[in-house]
């Protein structure tokens, strides 16, 4: 004796292939949002980059006024940058570990009284570090891109202060190592060079490619969707079909 299949609707299926399908959909409209962002973001850098530098001055009193000056190309006097007290900030730059090396520059506009300089990449291979002379003031002229210090994540490693082990840009705490009080909130990233007879330290201002494959992503997730509707489908027409 033969039993026939159940034709009842699969409604348990039905429900998790919904929530699926539907969480998949809100990714890759996700990944479309995000490619509207970076690409906004990708034309305001070019812009910002291609500008002539603004004295830093002016960019800290809009800063202090809360307007937005990441990315901005700045230009400011800094004496004895050379040859300042630096923090060792871990860092990767193409692939590469090493350290930035984090100084801390004087200004009196906006309310601040230093911005914190990032000098530069060493790679971690190289053992040498630049000269320090706190009492040196020679003329130094510094040209940068101003940047929002990148927030920790939950895998990033505590500051060590004591040991000058820094793993992200906390610049409070970084200011007052490096004995400032009120430290502007973002980072100034040298384009200049700061130690030109110590090639091993290159100024890095911004990643030289910048990634954007949010479009692939957003296919990806509405591939996998395409598809997840494909196999329900698939499944419901041989249940009905038995």
């Amino acid at each position: 004796m033969t039993t026939e299949p159940s034709r009842r609707f699969p409604i348990g299926l039905t429900i998790a292939a919904a929530i699926a399908f539907t969480i998949l959909i809100g990714l890759g409209v996700w990944q479309v949002k995000r490619l509207a962002w970076k690409e906004a973001l990708l034309a305001r850098i070019a812009a910002l980059q291609a500008a002539p530098a603004r004295p830093l001055a002016g960019a800290l009193v809009d800063m202090a006024a809360g307007g937005d000056a990441d990315f901005t190309r700045v230009i400011v006097q800094c004496p004895g940058l050379a040859k300042k007290p630096f923090l060792e900030l871990y860092a990767v730059r193409e692939g590469e570990a090493g350290l930035r090396l984090i100084s801390a520059c004087k200004v009196a506009e906006g309310g601040y009284d230093a911005i914190l300089v990032d000098r530069g990449f060493v790679s971690g291979s190289v053992s040498a570090r630049p000269p320090v002379d706190a009492a040196d003031a020679t003329p130094f002229t510094l040209t940068g891109v101003l940047r929002r210090p990148d927030k920790p994540t939950f895998v990033t490693p505590p500051n060590e202060v004591a040991k000058n082990h820094w793993y992200w840009r906390d610049a409070k705490a970084m200011a007052q190592a490096l004995g400032a009080a009120r430290p502007a909130p973002q980072v100034l990233m040298a384009e200049t060079p700061t130690n030109p007879n110590w090639p091993a330290l290159v100024p890095a201002p911004v990643p030289a490619e910048i990634p954007n494959r949010h479009l692939e992503y957003a296919l990806t997730w509405f591939g996998l969707a395409a598809a997840l509707a494909g196999v329900y489908a698939a499944l419901l027409w041989r249940k009905w079909k038995g």
